[in-house]
């Protein structure tokens, strides 16, 4: 008899731990505040107690996608509008309804295990000047299994989609992961002529070439075959979850490899947690909460986009060697002419290293000098690409005016 990989259990197991820990961590939220607070808060033991529990469940995985907590913008009031909703990801619009017209730009989060809402940052900066979209894709567990396939072909898809229903003249934003897929569907609709085709497309840390000097991510996709991913790494969603039956790379998993790699860093975070909750010093523990939650806020990758990104994009190198195809077109960056692009890398990225995105400026052989914009952007990691005080302050209103002249 053919044993299963260990890999397919591994959902279910944690999804029986998670519902053995509901009661303490319940348990937890409901006393840590009444032992912080008031007659309780008083003695230093019921604090170190509640700081533990505070902490406790500050560390908890969640599947729940954040709120985007979005609702003004230079003195406008912004409304979260779901423009078009398939299986897989929702269109989600930023509408200013008493702003005047602005340039419409679409943001493409990574699907990557977490949701798009960790662009936060990324949205509130754009919608300053834009009309802002964003791919909202789902995770992979609520995707019923009736739905179909979501492979690097659909997502390429959906982006054609999102940016048809937007309409003309619209601007293509690609953060992380998704370049890829953006430069290919920007590709597709240049040589289909298609009206919806971007005006500019930004390509922000994203691993256009991943043979130029190669990270530690780079080096673990090659370090083993694409059979030891799928037979080590993808899942099946148990029930009663919706997407039952469906295989997936869990978020879970990407979250926990990401915490490995820094593991002390997560540690000394939840240390300060805990002694900044002891001393009540809520300007160190605040940001610190803000950001675990939300990290801690994983989405579920469909195994066929996981296998196929890390074999196509990581393995392969098939978008630099002319291999990459949708289905069964290769994607050729040379036809796109009428499209200003735009390569932003971070100095000190150590996921996507300097020279991976800027290789998108050859493969674009065709366009005109005046239609090509590359920033490196110095002293900024991977997240400072399009979160933080120098996106804001240097990258972004670069990116601005370049969206401008390219209306």
């Amino acid at each position: 008899m053919r044993m299963s990989p260990p890999s397919v259990l591994l959902y279910a197991a944690f999804e029986q731990q998670a519902r053995a820990m509901w009661p303490v961590r319940a348990w937890a939220r409901a006393a840590a505040p009444v032992l912080g607070n008031g007659h309780f808060g008083a003695h230093r033991p019921h604090r170190h107690m509640a700081a533990a529990l505070e902490t406790m469940r500050l560390a908890e995985i969640t599947h729940k996608r954040p709120d985007w907590g979005i609702t003004e913008s230079a003195g406008h009031a912004v409304v979260e509008q779901a423009t078009l909703i398939t299986p897989f990801a929702t269109l989600t619009h930023f509408a200013k309804p008493a702003a005047a017209a602005r340039a419409r730009v679409l943001i493409v989060a990574p699907m990557s295990g977490h949701f798009a809402t960790l662009l936060r940052d990324t949205v509130r900066t754009m919608l300053i000047d834009h009309d802002v979209y964003v791919t909202d894709w789902h995770s992979a567990r609520d995707m019923p299994l009736r739905a179909g396939r979501f492979g690097l072909d659909e997502y390429t898809e959906h982006l054609m989609l999102f940016l048809r229903t937007m309409g003309a003249g619209s601007h293509l934003v690609a953060i992380c992961q998704p370049c890829v897929a953006a430069l290919a569907a920007t590709a597709l609709m240049s040589e289909d002529e298609d009206p919806a085709t971007p005006a500019s497309l930004t390509l922000m840390a994203g691993p256009i070439d991943c043979r130029i000097s190669p990270t530690a991510v780079n080096q673990l996709a090659t370090s083993k075959s694409i059979e030891w991913f799928e037979h080590n790494l993808i899942s099946c969603v148990p029930l009663p979850l919706k997407g039952a039956g469906r295989r997936v790379y869990p978020g879970f998993v990407q979250v926990g490899a990401f915490m490995g790699m820094n593991r002390q860093r997560h540690v000394d975070a939840f240390r300060n947690y805990y002694l900044g909750l002891i001393d009540n010093d809520g300007e160190a523990t605040e940001p610190i909460r803000r950001f675990y939650e939300e990290y801690l806020a994983v989405s579920d990758l469909p195994a066929e986009f996981y296998l196929e990104t890390v074999k196509l994009v990581f393995q392969d190198y098939a978008l630099p060697l002319g291999r990459l195809q949708w289905r069964g077109r290769t994607i050729d960056p040379s036809v796109i002419r009428r499209t200003a692009l735009v390569t932003v890398e971070g100095e000190r990225d150590d996921i996507c290293a300097p020279g991976q995105t800027l290789a998108a400026q050859d493969l674009c052989s065709k366009l005109r000098p005046y239609m090509r914009t590359h920033a490196v952007q110095a002293g900024v990691g991977h997240y400072g690409v399009f979160s933080g005080r120098k996106w804001q302050q240097h990258i972004y209103p670069m990116l601005r005016d370049v969206i401008h002249v390219s209306q």
